[in-house]
């Protein structure tokens, strides 16, 4: 299943809901299903029973829901019942398949609030090659423990929004990274129960300035400036169940201006999410809506390839079982 956010642009302004993609142009909105299934059933408060069942945002779906993947499933369900009794839209025509394709219709970045951004560094080739560009070799601490950065939620982009660049770098870089998405809270997990706490895995794009993201890691604290500004992620949250509930090995690319620059195997990363899971779990929680990166794959941003992307520049992410995510890369912005 490929879990999105879609933005609908109307007269009263900008609406974000969750939705299940189904094909290339058409989206199922599984709170207006679950609407229309209440309301054929002759309840009276059919909408606000939808929402309480199944709401119209990941994020309340995967914080306040026991089963989401249940409940999503299940969604699908009663489409595939709803046009077999011909019954396509609630009588106030509201449909609950959206076409994608029309003018007012957008992606957003597909988990419409994050609860806490980790990036992890846990691919080798990406790390080695970042260490010898400073005349040094990897620490054995790498070895020992996921590391990861937390980083700010608020910058967060998805597929085809344009990519800031900010006013205080002249150095703007991608990285190429699988994000995972928590779908189930815990505390003190066991490596071997990890899987059961994965809604998902997604396009991750860790946008960097790469001058700042320097300066900040010569005092030895950060990154911040250099990271903090804009993320992207999308198109879609494959969900779990898709890879049969296992930690997928995916290939992964970015192109350029159609060009490739970047390949990998997401299974290349030293340390497995189950590990990665409970590593962070010890005497912490892990929340429900988290969003995991796994770190940038071996030659997965410009840095490693001494190659630096550009204004207007198209950057095209792909991750097999994903998809594309696709950005264009801003012009400088001007500080006022």
């Amino acid at each position: 299943m490929k879990v999105v956010t879609y933005i609908h642009y109307h007269d009263l302004g900008v609406s974000k809901r969750l939705g299940i993609l189904m094909d290339d142009n058409k989206i199922l909105d599984p709170n207006f299903v679950f609407a229309c299934d209440f309301e054929r059933e002759g309840r009276y408060n059919y909408r606000e029973r939808a929402d309480h069942h199944c709401p119209s945002s990941l994020h309340a779906l995967l914080t306040l829901k026991e089963n989401p993947l249940e409940i999503l499933h299940t969604a699908l369900g009663l489409n595939i019942f709803l046009e077999k009794v011909g019954q396509p839209t609630l009588r106030d025509g509201t449909k609950y398949l959206i076409d994608l394709s029309t003018a007012n219709i957008a992606l957003d970045a597909p988990l419409d609030k994050i609860e806490t951004y980790r990036d992890f560094y846990a691919h080798e080739k990406h790390v080695e090659t970042g260490f010898k560009k400073r005349g040094e070799k990897i620490p054995d601490a790498w070895y020992e423990i996921p590391a990861y950065y937390k980083g700010a939620t608020a910058g967060f982009i998805g597929h085809g929004a344009e990519i800031l660049w900010p006013s205080y770098t002249d150095i703007l870089d991608y990285e190429l990274e699988l994000g995972m998405v928590i779908g189930h809270d815990g505390y003190n997990i066991r490596e071997k129960e990890a899987h059961k706490h994965i809604f998902g895995f997604t396009i991750l794009n860790d946008i960097s300035a790469r001058d700042i993201q320097r300066k900040e890691m010569q005092i030895r604290l950060g990154p911040a400036k250099g990271k903090d500004f804009c993320s992207i992620i999308g198109p879609v949250i494959t969900t779990i169940d898709e890879f049969d509930s296992a930690e997928p090995d995916l290939l992964m690319t970015a192109k350029v201006n159609g060009v490739e620059w970047s390949r990998g195997q997401s299974g290349d990363s030293n340390f497995t999410w189950a590990e990665m899971i409970a590593h962070v779990s010890r005497d912490e929680w892990v929340r429900s809506a988290d969003l995991f990166g796994s770190g940038t794959v071996g030659t997965g941003c410009g840095l490693e390839l001494d190659k630096w992307i550009k204004p207007g520049d198209i950057l095209e992410l792909e991750i097999e079982g994903i998809g594309k995510l696709i950005n264009k890369v801003g012009s400088k912005a001007v500080y006022k």
